[in-house]
């Protein structure tokens, strides 16, 4: 193993599991208003199509002000383009405008990592697990990585960690890091508690978790509350458990089945969209459902959370 950088150690599956960090507490306070908001202009454009409808034009127009952004010190604009170095940008040869070259990405995560943003110690530890962009390839330095930056409050590593933590059988942690992403408002922590639930046959804390999914931009909970409202229970449910849930006022509901159709396609297009509203659209029941005009109605303005590229 290489030497662990000043602050880290060594992650065992036999030590307690680390505090709950929170990323918003180890980033700059303040941000460039000209950098983010070419940054975020950028992204809105990059997130408003599916890679291969987009036009030279306009993956010239996201490469060009995320790098000024980048340059400007923006933060977000900067493990944005550090993505765009690991992947390239334009999956068409009408619309491609950068090849990929990891070790540039790699470079701005180390930069990241240097003035202790969660992202770039997580993006880093990422490269050394699979070993890419000059970062050697060593999953002991990758899982020492992991750990800081869950300390920090990535909840990035703090799922990679509970996923550790469960398949070690050590389930009350590995739920225990899931809640300090969920409490974070990641949406993969929401689903995946959102099953634990269902199948401890806690149906409505399961249903409510779905919600904060969508909430958080988890399309597989979206997926879920659709399939559920398809018929009034999930696939596969016992007759116990549909006897349950219409007990608790559980039915098949085609507006809502379609309503969380939608929102899956758009969280499909853009996993950056947060539904901070989708209570005031499309509220569990027994509440009735308003009318609504698109998946905007839901949708809070742009913001920007850890980045998850």
């Amino acid at each position: 193993m290489h030497s662990l950088p000043y602050g880290f150690k060594k992650f065992s599956l036999s030590d307690p599991i680390p505090l709950c960090g929170r990323w918003k507490e180890h980033m700059p306070s303040k941000r460039d208003p000209v950098a983010y908001n070419l940054y975020i202009e950028a992204r809105k454009v990059w997130r408003s199509k599916i890679g291969w409808q987009l036009t030279r034009a306009e993956t010239t127009r996201i490469l060009t002000d995320v790098g000024k952004a980048a340059e400007l010190g923006d933060w977000g604009a900067r493990a944005l383009l550090a993505r765009f170095y690991l992947y390239g940008l334009g999956v068409l040869e009408s619309n491609h405008v950068l090849d990929a070259a990891p070790e540039k990405g790699v470079e701005i995560a180390r930069m990241a990592a240097a003035e202790g943003q969660p992202w770039g110690v997580f993006d880093l530890g990422v490269a050394y697990e699979h070993g890419y962009g000059g970062a050697v390839h060593d999953p002991t330095l990758a899982w020492a990585y992991f750990l800081r930056a869950a300390e920090l409050g990535s909840p990035e590593a703090q799922m990679a960690l509970a996923s550790a933590y469960g398949q070690a059988g050590r389930l009350a942690d590995a739920e225990a890091m899931q809640q300090c992403a969920y409490k974070q408002g990641h949406g993969l922590a929401a689903y995946e508690l959102g099953i634990k639930a269902e199948l401890k046959t806690r149906y409505m804390d399961a249903i409510r978790l779905y919600q904060e999914g969508v909430k958080f931009g988890s399309k597989e909970s979206a997926a879920s509350l659709e399939l559920l409202f398809k018929d009034g229970y999930s696939p596969g449910a016992t007759d116990e458990e549909k006897v349950e849930l219409r007990r608790l006022g559980i039915r098949a509901d085609p507006e809502r089945k379609s309503r969380y159709n939608v929102i899956y396609d758009a969280l499909e297009i853009n996993p950056d969209l947060r539904l901070g509203r989708l209570d005031e659209v499309l509220p569990l029941p027994p509440a009735k459902l308003p009318r609504w005009s698109n998946v905007n109605d839901a949708a809070e303005p742009e913001s920007d959370g850890p980045p998850t590229y």
